[in-house]
Order: C-alpha cells, then sequence, then structure tokens
C-alpha cells in the first residue's frame, strides 16, 4: 500500500511474477520454478504489496497453483512476508487457445480454468486473468462467440468463489464494452495494459472513461507504436491521459508492473525505478 502524507491510499502496487529474478535466457516472461519462493522476500524489501502468479503452459502441471501443497506454501509465503497474490495471470490462454481446438482440448481448457478459479479461491487472489492476445486474439465474430460459450463454463463458479475472470484483450474501447456487455455477468472484469494500448495506437484516456467501470487491474508497460516493450517513458505510452482517466473515474483498484526488463542482475534496481516512475503519477491524479 503506498503512503501520501497522512493520508492512506488505497491504491495496491505489485509486480508480475518473474520480474525480479533474472531472466537467465527465459524471456522476458515467465515462471520461476526453481526461485519463485525467493520472489515474495524481494517484493517485500521494495515496498510492493503483490505478485501477479503467472500460470503458463510449460510445465504446467508443476505450478504450484496446481496443488493443494503448492497452494499451502503460496498461503505460507503470503502470511511471512505480507505479500499478496491478489491476480493470476493465465498466459496459458495465450498457448492453448480457449475457442479452438478439438473436444479433448476444450474440455481441457475449460478444467484448468475451473482449477485456477479453485486456486484463486484458496490462496485468496482476487481474479484470473485471461490474455485474448497474440494467437488468441479475438478476430472474428465466430471467436467471440466460442470464447463466451469457454467462459461461461467458469463464470458462475467463479461468482459462487468471489473470483472474477477478468479480459486483456486487444480490440478497440468501444468493440470491448459492447463484447462485455453481451456477456453480461457479475464475475466478469477487465485488464487494462498501458504498452498494448499504446502499442495498438489506441488512446489510453478514452479507453479509461469507457471501460473504467469494468477494469480491476492496470499492467503498467511502455511499447513502441506498432512494437516491442521499452522502460517506462521510453515508448509511446501517455502516462497523463491514462492516470487523468483513471483520477476522473475514481479509480481504486491495482496496479502490476509489467514493464520492460532492465540490466541482467540489477532487477531489485529496475523495479525501484519503475515504482518510483508510477507512484509520481499516483501523488498527481489519485491522491
Amino acid at each position: 500500500m503506498l503512503v501520501s502524507g497522512s493520508r492512506r491510499l488505497e491504491l495496491k502496487l505489485g509486480v508480475m511474477q518473474g520480474r525480479l529474478i533474472p531472466s537467465r535466457g527465459r524471456g522476458i516472461q515467465f515462471f520461476p520454478f526453481e526461485e519463485w519462493e525467493k520472489e515474495f522476500g524481494l517484493a517485500a524489501k521494495l515496498g510492493l504489496d503483490a505478485i501477479e502468479f503467472i500460470f503458463d503452459l510449460e510445465r504446467s502441471a508443476e505450478n504450484p497453483l496446481m496443488s493443494s501443497e503448492g497452494r499451502a506454501r503460496i498461503r505460507e509465503l503470503i502470511g511471512e512476508h505480507n505479500v499478496l497474490v491478489r491476480h493470476i495471470c493465465a498466459d496459458f490462454f495465450m498457448r492453448q487457445t480457449p475457442f479452438v481446438g478439438d473436444r479433448a482440448q476444450r474440455k481441457e481448457n475449460e478444467k484448468v480454468l475451473r482449477e485456477l478459479i479453485q486456486a484463486a479461491l484458496e490462496i485468496g487472489a482476487s481474479s484470473v486473468e485471461i490474455p485474448l492476445l497474440e494467437k488468441s486474439s479475438l478476430r472474428t465474430e465466430a471467436d467471440e462467440k466460442k470464447f463466451i460459450d469457454f467462459l461461461r463454463t467458469g463464470l458462475d463458479f467463479a461468482h459462487q468463489s468471489e473470483v472474477q475472470l477478468s479480459l486483456e484483450t486487444d480490440l478497440p474501447p468501444r468493440k470491448l464494452l459492447a463484447l462485455v456487455e453481451t456477456i453480461s455477468h457479475p464475475a466478469l472484469a477487465l485488464t487494462y495494459d498501458s504498452g498494448n494500448s499504446a502499442s495498438l495506437g489506441y488512446d489510453s484516456y478514452e479507453e479509461i472513461t469507457v471501460l473504467g467501470e469494468y477494469i480491476s487491474n492496470v499492467h503498467i508497460k511502455d511499447r513502441i507504436l506498432g512494437g516491442g516493450t521499452v522502460p517506462l517513458g521510453g515508448g509511446h505510452a501517455n502516462f497523463e491521459r491514462l492516470f487523468r482517466g483513471l483520477g476522473e473515474i475514481g479509480y481504486r483498484g491495482s496496479f502490476t508492473l509489467q514493464a520492460a526488463r532492465g540490466e541482467e542482475g540489477k532487477e531489485k534496481e529496475t523495479i525501484a525505478e519503475y515504482i518510483s516512475f508510477v507512484s509520481g503519477y499516483i501523488e498527481r491524479y489519485l491522491v
């Protein structure tokens, strides 16, 4: 939790899992199987109050989210370090698209979604995020229909479990709003990504003011227009317009640092710089 003067700010700042660990050739985003427990202590030392957990296709059965023992260990670490897991980022569904494949794959996807909802319930996470990006992008009306059918298999269970299913998409704001209103379910939410928006050339202020009531988490990232991820402030993300929009809607959800990696071995320093960068905007627009 961030503090401004004598006022406590009920806005939560976390980090995407793996960002406090050297990549060692594993890419920008991955589940750190050998080091994931260590990251709770690192996050606590930086004053972060949450880690957004990653669930990916690679070695998915080994992810601690998938076992009762693993979930118990996550709860222990949360209690030990006072660092929460508010969101589960299900990158799994970017690799194994939830609206394509044969009946067996669709059933597997439905089972995975239900397991992630159960995991979120057990570790106290408020949402399971489903990225509809890259190969899982909703490109046609048929894609949307099949995805809605998939999502409906988990929405009621999520609602009963007090867990949201949060969509992260590349759809323009009005089209995304229409999708949300079509689904129309109390367990549905949205995850907003400032970098992906910048890469697509969207106006962050418009997105926030159109979609704001549904947004539960903001991924803080910067990207070049039509290009890749860069350090915060080095791309086309307009953070002034983003935070002005968040201020106008009275946003009180969470933020997750998902920005570019810096120099290998200096992960703590890089994240500390990003915390300072984001805190400035929060102080200006949200306090």
